[in-house]
């Protein structure tokens, strides 16, 4: 199998060639080696390079040496996203085995360091995440959150999805985006709340006067909580205003779900609302609807702890963007290198001071 670093190979390089003294694959391989090692700055990354010079110049040409951190800076700072957002996702679809019935979260995180000094805006980043491959499967980059119905379809158009199931928030509940997935031969599972006319009102109704065709019921305990949920699908769509517009919709959904807190023995109740070309199996879709929080924890919130994305100081827009992307090239190796049985935090450790042990992350 070949390694991730030989499919940024091809990458155009945008520097002027009187000003080349280091070769851009050499200037990817560091920059990667090192974040997976734990840096997360510029500076932090020339430091390692310096350091694991001997080790590096086993697989680098180095002509000139280390790159110095205003190079890491000129060069991402140049670099199209689009060109490295390429190659990540056809390394991914490589080396990603997605089974029928994979489930791919979408949803987008903001970035908030990169928010300009004086400004509100920051850069939004959002990605697929494979539930069961633990992979990032690709992202794209949008100036708020509430473009992320633009870019969505973008996202969808990159990434192989054949045979999967795609969980999205109610931001992405939007007829061209079911049609989308559908047409990516995959299905849907979106979540429904006011911003699609009178879908949710119809949805209620439904549910109010028809009987639920199946119904499921979990419950589990831990942090502090006992929390049931009970999910129940239904396959009358007769009441649904222009539910054909909803392309291959089979099932809409309820999920009721009742929260005890120990310490306090108070009760929060919360009630979520779905729609699906998923066919009305409660068991199925409840556990489908669960797995899609997995892009919050096993995703989002490690890019946070683990990877500190929200502190990032770097405020150049191509610099965010394939700085954000480089995270996420690290998370799937460092996620998907399971010989040592401890988290992503000690597994970054190690390959900083193990140098087999970090091409042993490398060659996945």
């Amino acid at each position: 199998m070949k390694s991730p670093i030989d499919y940024f190979s091809g990458i155009k390089d945008p520097r002027v060639e009187r000003t080349k003294e280091h070769l851009l694959s050499d200037v990817i391989f560091i920059t990667i080696a090192a974040v997976i090692c734990g840096a997360e700055t510029w500076n932090e990354i020339e430091l390692y390079g310096k350091t694991k010079e001997p080790w590096l110049r086993k697989y680098l040409s180095l002509t000139n040496g280390i790159p110095s951190h205003d190079t890491f800076n000129r060069v991402y700072s140049l670099l199209d996203p689009k060109e490295l957002e390429k190659s990540f996702v056809n390394w991914v679809k490589d080396v990603s085995e997605l089974t029928e019935g994979e489930i791919v979260s979408i949803d987008g995180k903001s970035i908030r360091g990169s928010r300009k000094h004086h400004s509100k805006s920051m850069v939004h980043m959002v990605s697929a995440w494979a539930h069961q491959n633990h992979m990032v499967l690709g992202q794209v980059k949008t100036s708020e959150k509430s473009n992320e119905i633009t870019a969505i379809p973008r996202l969808l158009e990159i990434i192989a999805i054949k045979g999967c199931i795609v969980t999205i928030d109610a931001m992405g509940c939007q007829t061209e985006i079911a049609k989308k997935i559908i047409q990516k031969e995959a299905d849907y599972v979106l979540a429904v709340k006011g911003n699609q006319g009178n879908l949710e009102q119809d949805l209620n109704y439904t549910m109010k006067i028809c009987k639920p065709v199946d119904t499921y019921k979990d419950t589990d305990a831990g942090h502090g909580r006992i929390e049931t949920r009970k999910c129940s699908v239904y396959s009358d769509l007769s009441n649904i205003e222009n539910a054909d517009k909803w392309e291959n919709l089979k099932t809409i959904v309820r999920v009721e779900s009742i929260r005890h807190i120990k310490s306090t023995g108070q009760q929060q109740k919360e009630t979520r609302l779905y729609i699906t070309s998923l066919e009305p199996s409660a068991k199925k879709i409840a556990e489908t609807i669960r797995a899609h929080w997995g892009i919050e924890n096993s995703l989002h919130w490690v890019l946070d702890v683990a990877f500190n994305e929200d502190h990032s100081s770097k405020t150049n827009p191509n610099a965010v963007e394939n700085f954000s992307i480089i995270n996420r090239i690290a998370l799937n190796l460092v996620k998907n290198e399971t010989s040592k049985k401890v988290g992503v935090k000690s597994r970054r450790l190690n390959a900083g001071w193990d140098n087999d042990y970090l091409i042993k992350i490398l060659r996945n």
